[in-house]
């Protein structure tokens, strides 16, 4: 039995390692630009020297919890210093900001309540969200407008989350936080911030809607640990009920305070961040010259390159140079958008800049002679790589129950599509019972197996997901069949992929999730397909309602059966937009213009 598990676990590294998304840890080697140590605290030698004096005075560890004998005199010394460092009342000090976030989302929320969720949030903010009970939205990044839509539809809840970043980690963008605040007034919300990546390097943020702040000591700070600042009822609250800090250890004391002194360093020293800025701004300055895509405006420096082998590629020219520069691929950053992430410290020299933005323009242009200029992809045009260029090439089909004729539309839009001359793909994330909709659509759209790979997921009972994984013994997870589709959609991104839901909107995956939270993580535009019948109205509206609170773009409906003119004219004065066909829905797919077949060939 032992070897069978580890079998099946070796298959699982290697079919992960045959999508292209194997990660391998590697040591450093080179001047660092991947590092969050934003201010060059990690190693000042009055950070490294607090530490040590701690250590001889407590101990390498604090052997227990807070409340069970684990807090120390440093702990409450890093707490005053981070209280005072962002304005507010009281701040406590969490092994990591995962915990931090964790316990904060937690402790301030149940069943009564919404938390509004910005949809590029660091994992630890989305996994708390998740985590907890209270009803979950997710908004379109950093857009007021869907913001405002999605808090107008939840007057009734009796707490208000609007849950964001300050600064964004893999974009190097800031949130409108201007406008946040004035949508959580007129709405009576309240926001929490998480400010990992603007803590040292921006002011803090203060507002009356301001009720909770997190930021970590592994970034700025350059050490480790999580901060929460807020209210002395708020602090209080977390430290009674907030179970990621209740039921761990205590930070070791030589990290609290080697962060008290960090603290003092980053205050009186601003011209670290200064420098940080400054060094930011030259090297976009001189990599936009030379015609590489790098937005943002903060410390980190995205380099966009579209694919995830480009930028692999890149990085490992880069390095080559003597620049320990490292790519972002998927999951991490949604399919098409692979880049490097480039983060410019307060000790970096102009001289180490200019030489990086000459390493990346070199391997991004692939100017001929240079070192690998052979193996490396050919530059991206403006644009290249986009998520809504990847968006574009595909689509999900949903229903509004099972057996509602999702399977056959499907089909239908697949075999337009191929006909129309686009290379096509079919996946079924999640399959339940014994027939197999995989075989329908081929042979509906008499396409052949290698249009469409084996479901992430497949489960001999037909019933729901969560119903059909417990009668297996298995458990169904929204991150497995997640990773399984982007998967496939950064193997084969030239293809336009369609995939296909297994039941209605809300059918459970495991106790915590459904179907809908995979929706609301892809992003992808959904054609909901629905019966044209009596009892159509209530089934449709009320699935359209759920999409548009989690913010799941509704591409259209097409309707199966008889047409009952009288309830399309209902949908449509409800704002559903009506789809009459598979043809239909996928000439609304932008950037996939018709071609001619015999001038495609799958690659």
């Amino acid at each position: 039995m032992s070897d069978s598990l580890q079998d099946q676990l070796r298959a699982e590294n290697e079919a992960w390692a045959g999508r292209g998304l194997r990660r391998e840890l590697a040591l450093p080697d080179g001047v660092d630009f991947t590092s969050n140590d934003y201010l060059a605290l990690a190693r000042d030698p009055r950070v490294v020297a607090a530490a040590r004096v701690a250590i001889g005075e407590f101990g390498a560890g604090a052997p227990a919890a807070r409340l069970l004998r684990g807090h120390l005199a440093p702990h409450a010394e890093a707490e005053r210093g981070a209280a005072a460092w962002c304005g507010d009342q009281a701040a406590l000090l969490f092994p990591s900001g995962w915990q931090a976030n964790a316990a904060l989302i937690g402790a301030l929320t149940d069943r009564q309540d919404v938390v509004f969720s910005d949809r590029l949030n660091h994992a630890s903010l989305i996994d708390a969200v998740r985590g907890g009970h209270a009803r979950r939205v997710v908004w379109k990044h950093s857009d007021l407008a869907d913001l405002e839509s999605q808090l107008a539809r939840h007057a009734d809840a009796r707490r208000r989350l609007i849950a964001c970043e300050h600064v964004y980690s893999m974009d190097g963008d800031r949130a409108p936080l201007e406008g946040i605040f004035a949508l959580a007034e007129r709405f009576d919300a309240w926001v929490v911030l998480d400010e990992a990546h603007a803590a040292g390097l921006y002011p803090f943020a203060r507002h009356p809607r301001l009720i909770a702040r997190m930021f970590t000591g592994g970034k700025a700070l350059g050490l480790s640990g999580g901060f929460v600042g807020g209210s002395e009822a708020l602090i209080e609250l977390l430290v009674n009920r907030g179970r990621s800090f209740v039921f761990t250890t205590a930070t070791p004391p030589a990290t609290a305070a080697a962060l008290a002194e960090a603290i003092r360093v980053a205050r009186a020293e601003p011209e670290r961040a200064a420098r940080a800025h400054a060094a930011a701004a030259r090297l976009r300055a001189a990599l936009t010259a030379a015609g590489v895509d790098c937005p943002g405006e903060s410390p980190v420096v995205p380099v966009l390159l579209g694919e995830q082998a480009r930028a692999l590629a890149v990085a490992e020219r880069v390095r080559a140079a003597g620049f320990d520069v490292r790519a972002v691929r998927p999951p991490t950053v949604p399919p098409g958008t692979s880049r490097l992430r480039v983060v410019c410290h307060a000790d970096h020299a102009d001289d180490q800049i200019d030489g990086l933005a000459a390493a990346i323009a070199e391997a991004v242009t692939d100017r001929p002679g240079s070192p690998g200029a052979s193996g490396a992809a050919p530059a991206a045009s403006a644009g290249e790589g986009s998520r809504d260029q990847q968006l574009a090439r595909a689509i999900v089909v949903a229903g509004t129950d099972t057996d509602v004729g999702k399977t056959w539309f499907s089909a239908d839009l697949v075999r337009a599509l191929h006909e129309a001359g686009h290379p096509v793909r079919y996946f079924k994330p999640a399959q339940t019972g014994c027939s197999s909709d995989t075989r329908t659509v081929l042979e509906r759209s008499g396409l052949g197996p290698a249009h469409a790979p084996p479901p992430a997921v497949e489960l001999p009972l037909g019933a729901s997901v969560d119903q059909a994984a417990r009668a297996a013994g298995v458990e169904v997870s929204v991150e497995q069949v997640l990773d399984a589709t982007l998967a496939h959609l950064t193997q084969e991104p030239d293809p336009v992929w369609v995939i296909e839901c297994a039941g209605g909107l809300l059918v459970p995956f495991n106790e915590r999730e459904t179907q809908a939270d995979l929706l609301e993580r892809l992003g992808l535009p959904v054609v909901l397909v629905a019966r044209s019948g009596l009892g159509t109205l209530n089934h449709t509206l009320l699935t359209v309602e759920a999409m548009r609170r989690r913010s799941v773009p509704l591409l259209g409906v097409h309707l199966v059966g008889p047409r009952h003119y009288a309830n399309e004219l209902s949908l449509s004065q409800q704002g559903v937009p009506l789809l009459s066909g598979a043809a239909a829905a996928a000439a609304l797919l932008p950037n996939v213009p018709a071609r001619p077949a015999q001038a495609r060939s799958d690659r």
